[in-house]
């Protein structure tokens, strides 16, 4: 309907009958004749310029004279149409050729279709030398990579040279870089290297597409990729999603292939002859130089990659959130029998009917979190100290719970009421221990034992414990059994 609309310069002149006899406005004389209230306002403006404002002059040209004062045919073919405006708007979420078309068709009603169009474009780029393979809408996609070339940092005290690896993000719609160097490319430096990518452009993507990495990827699959799991922390954090580049597609891989290797180009190359004694200082001369790479205006076209950024860009990526990602380490553990996983010699409990199950560890430099089957099931404050204990207190079965309350001057207050010895005892396992639980449970066994063996025998056994350095439960037990 809308093709057969623009040659039929009948309802070009109902256009005017209902403006300039009828008083129409232009969104009425749309709504009438089924086309757009700007197709109106174009009609409307093209004859103003003509000078004709009536009727009377307007039926003083037949149809193919009034077509080609108002629709004149221009020799260029790209006259009529700004298709760097085009491949710009492409870039926006939601945009495709056939609403630019359209949108081109109720301007200029004598374009040619859409199939013609849609090649043009394609000249277009190719006259431009824009070699990119897909338009990446805004926001969408970041692609990471790391570049070929490193950069050796020489250590002046040392003598050690370590070659620095070369970080690349670059953002699908904008072309925009971010690039830095890390001592490696394990999975903290390149979390980290991320986390700076965000802040750098000030918002993340919806889609993180790295080269298939082993920091970021543990397992490449054409169908069914396996991400490393601080990775996808990471993308969860920032509301991303990770997708690596399929395995054997070449086509997946041109944006962040091209944007590396324009960066060893224009940055690391220029590099070549200077020598760094820290990451810091490489990373300052980087970045400097990133700067006039970002703001180089493309080749044949009048914007660069900041500005096509700030344009289109910048304002479709997800906002940070207002914490920044703890970078993780993860472990496997199980936990014992008194229902704690061991982290660095300290403590930490699960709910007592997980324990001897296969767990995850997740840890920050605050927090350790544990996960059964993907759910996480306790959380921590961290503790360096050896020994420490965290509980809580509904991870314990009943039984446990009974004394849960208990303090260590407590206990050997009970135990005191036995003798001296038994108290000595138990406060030298209490502090021995450091594991609340364990050293209860221990203790109060201890105890107990005076029900069966008489607080004398027990004060004795005690005395013999102390003296071999044999203060447990089970040997307390042995020396009253054995009658030594």
């Amino acid at each position: 309907m809308a093709k057969q609309q623009r040659f039929c310069m009948k309802l070009v002149r109902e256009v005017f009958k209902l403006k300039w006899e009828k008083s129409k406005s232009n969104r009425e004389i749309g709504k009438i004749l089924s086309i757009s209230k700007s197709t109106v306002s174009v009609y409307l403006s093209r004859v103003k310029t003509l000078g004709i404002d009536n009727i009377e002059q307007l039926n003083q040209l037949n149809d193919d004279e009034l077509k080609e004062k108002m629709f004149p045919r221009t020799k260029d073919k790209y006259n009529e149409i700004d298709f760097e405006y085009i491949d710009k708007e492409l870039r926006r979420k939601h945009v495709t050729l056939m609403l630019l078309w359209e949108e081109e068709a109720q301007k200029n009603p004598d374009i040619f279709g859409y199939t013609r169009f849609c090649g043009l474009y394609k000249e277009w780029k190719k006259d431009k030398k824009i070699t990119m393979r897909q338009n990446h809408k805004a926001g969408e996609k970041a692609f990471i990579d790391y570049a070929g070339m490193t950069i050796p940092i020489h250590n002046n005290k040392t003598k050690e040279i370590i070659n620095a690896q070369i970080f690349v993000m670059v953002l699908g719609a904008s072309d925009i870089a971010y690039v830095e160097a890390t001592h490696t490319q394990g999975t903290k430096d390149f979390i980290g290297s991320n986390i700076r990518s965000f802040e750098y452009f000030g918002g993340a993507p919806e889609i993180l597409v790295p080269d298939n990495l082993k920091s970021g990827v543990n397992m490449a699959s054409k169908y069914e990729p396996v991400i490393n799991q601080s990775y996808r922390a990471l993308a969860e954090h920032y509301g991303s999603v990770v997708i690596p580049s399929r395995v054997r597609r070449p086509q997946d891989k041109a944006k962040v292939e091209n944007g590396v290797l324009i960066a060893s180009r224009w940055i690391l190359a220029k590099l070549r002859d200077m020598k760094f004694f820290s990451l810091d200082e490489l990373n300052e001369v980087i970045w400097e130089l990133l700067e006039e790479y970002n703001n180089k205006k493309f080749q044949k076209l009048d914007y660069s990659r900041r500005s096509l950024f700030e344009e289109i860009e910048k304002n479709e990526l997800k906002a940070l959130p207002t914490s920044r990602f703890e970078i993780a380490e993860w472990k496997k553990a199980k936990a014992n029998i008194d229902y704690h996983v061991t982290v660095d010699g300290a403590y930490y409990s699960v709910p007592y009917k997980i324990r001897g199950k296969e767990l995850q560890v997740r840890l920050t430099n605050r927090i350790v979190e544990i996960f059964y089957q993907g759910k996480r099931i306790a959380s921590h404050n961290r503790s360096y100290k050896k020994g420490f204990a965290s509980t809580i207190k509904e991870h314990m079965p009943r039984s446990h719970q009974e004394y849960s309350e208990w303090s260590p001057s407590r206990m050997i207050n009970w135990a005191r009421t036995i003798g001296p010895l038994c108290g000595h005892l138990v406060k030298k396992i209490m502090d021995e221990r450091e594991h609340p639980e364990l050293a209860y449970r221990s203790c109060l066994g201890i105890i107990r034992l005076e029900r069966k063996y008489s607080k004398e025998r027990l004060e004795n056994a005690c005395k013999r414990a102390l003296k071999i350095g044999a203060t447990s439960y089970k040997s307390i037990k042995s020396i009253l059994d054995k009658g030594l």
